[in-house]
């Protein structure tokens, strides 16, 4: 696909994709039965949007919060690069001092940018920063240039334009978001804008970024799925046109359920770089998981020697009781029980070898050893290994102390008590079983 086929189709109306957004029905998925090759980059990488999408969906965070994250976050990348950039706001003062503080680390990454409006107003706030690279919103569907911005696709692709080169003059990397990328009329509007923006890039020797971004959740990963909703296609398309790998961006929304696999379909179509949230933060449905698109990163290219995977539950349980997180129990890889078994039968399969019920050695890789929850199902298994993962002992499930906490546990529910046993009397009645004869706490 040639770049000098691609023109701007300027429209008196516009295309709102109604047989495949009728609003008043759920989104339709339309197939058009043709499909693209993986074309997995040489190099992926995360982005962070805690500090601007994520905090679209929380009230603000203070810039000591902010630069505590932002520590966290150096910590688990180990100088790696995989956590290669994160996007701050720019407009408050609470919003500077925080990207003061976080510039003050030195820290080659995370690498700070920020995010403005396309207008040149907003763009000083980045020269004043002394930004290397910011984030430019470029809405890319019709719903957002004629309805929102109430501007003709023309007049919004130099309006867009004008800003990249404001940004260009001034040594700053723009990377533009193509926002609403799902419902964007592709082949009239998107290819054009990219092919105009690698020439600026071309230009000015210097990398454009494009962000695309799936404002609504729309992206589907499927193969034979058309376009606007095809992620493989999105993806394809830019890269044939010419866009480098290393300067693509995929950020998603959680609105289908779809978020994680949405990233990780970008990375294998081409996109190097994935956008992410911790724990899933962000406007409305959320973002990528960062957490968990740092698991998905490893299972694609392996293990990444420096990072620290552990950190990821130390920002966890700093999220929960420093920012208010209410991050569900059965969350994966972060949620109090996203490795913890009930069943008896489990528990059981668990002390025989715990890689039956665990989908990887959570306790070496996050420092989260499996456990047992103590409910009417538990059974004597369960029991047992809770006894034997808090203290110093190796006991048969049938001895007469795990007997006589089975036997207390189920008086509770045939009491009818409902909710689950807690550790505390667990403690309290292990200690009675063991008369006096406690074996030692494990450190």
């Amino acid at each position: 696909m040639a770049n000098k086929n691609l023109k701007l189709v300027d429209v008196d109306k516009p295309n709102l994709y109604r047989e495949t957004f009728p609003y008043a029905e759920f989104p339709r998925v339309v197939f058009d039965n043709q499909t693209v090759k993986y074309d997995l980059p040489d190099k992926i990488w995360i982005t962070d949007t805690t500090f601007r999408d994520g905090q679209q969906a929380r009230p603000p965070y203070t810039p000591e919060q902010i630069l505590r994250v932002y520590d966290l976050l150096h910590e688990i990348d180990g100088g790696t690069g995989l956590i290669r950039q994160c996007e701050f706001f720019l407009y408050s003062e609470r919003d500077r001092e925080a990207v003061e503080l976080c510039k003050e680390r030195g820290y080659e990454y995370p690498e700070i940018t920020g995010w403005i409006r396309a207008v040149p107003t907003d763009f000083k706030l980045v020269s004043q920063m002394g930004l290397a690279e910011t984030g430019i919103l470029t809405s890319a569907s019709d719903y957002h240039i004629f309805l929102k911005l109430r501007k003709t696709r023309a007049q919004a692709l130099n309006a867009y334009l004008d800003i990249a080169k404001a940004a260009l003059d001034s040594g700053v990397i723009p990377r533009c978001h193509f926002e609403d990328i799902t419902r964007a009329d592709y082949r009239g509007f998107v290819l054009p804008f990219a092919a105009e923006l690698m020439k600026l890039s071309k230009q000015y020797g210097k990398p454009v970024k494009i962000r695309l971004c799936d404002t609504l959740g729309f992206g589907v990963p499927w193969p034979g799925v058309a376009l606007p909703r095809s992620i493989p296609k999105l993806v394809h398309g830019l890269r044939q046109v010419g866009v480098p790998a290393g300067q693509l961006e995929w950020h998603g929304h959680n609105d289908f359920h779809k978020v994680e696999v949405s990233a990780a379909t970008a990375w294998l179509h081409g996109c190097s770089a994935a956008n992410a949230a911790i724990f899933g933060c962000g406007e409305r449905t959320g973002n990528p998981p960062l957490e968990a698109l740092i698991v998905e990163h490893a299972q694609l290219r392996g293990m990444t020697k420096g990072v620290n995977y552990g950190a990821i539950t130390e920002l966890a349980e700093y999220a929960h009781k420093e920012l208010g997180f209410e991050i569900p129990r059965n969350y994966p890889l972060v949620g109090k029980d996203f490795n913890v078994t009930r069943a008896g039968i489990h528990a059981d399969g668990l002390l025989k070898n715990e890689e039956i019920y665990n989908c990887f050695d959570t306790g070496k890789l996050l420092n989260r050893p499996v456990g047992v929850a103590i409910t009417d199902k538990t059974g004597a298994a369960g029991i047992k290994h809770w006894v034997e993962a808090r203290y110093e002992i190796q006991i048969p499930k049938h001895d007469p102390r795990i007997t006589k906490v089975k036997d207390r546990i189920d008086a509770e529910y045939a009491a009818d008590r409902v909710s689950m046993i807690s550790d505390d009397e667990m403690f309290e009645w292990v200690r009675e079983a063991f008369e006096g004869d406690l074996p030692p706490l494990r450190k």
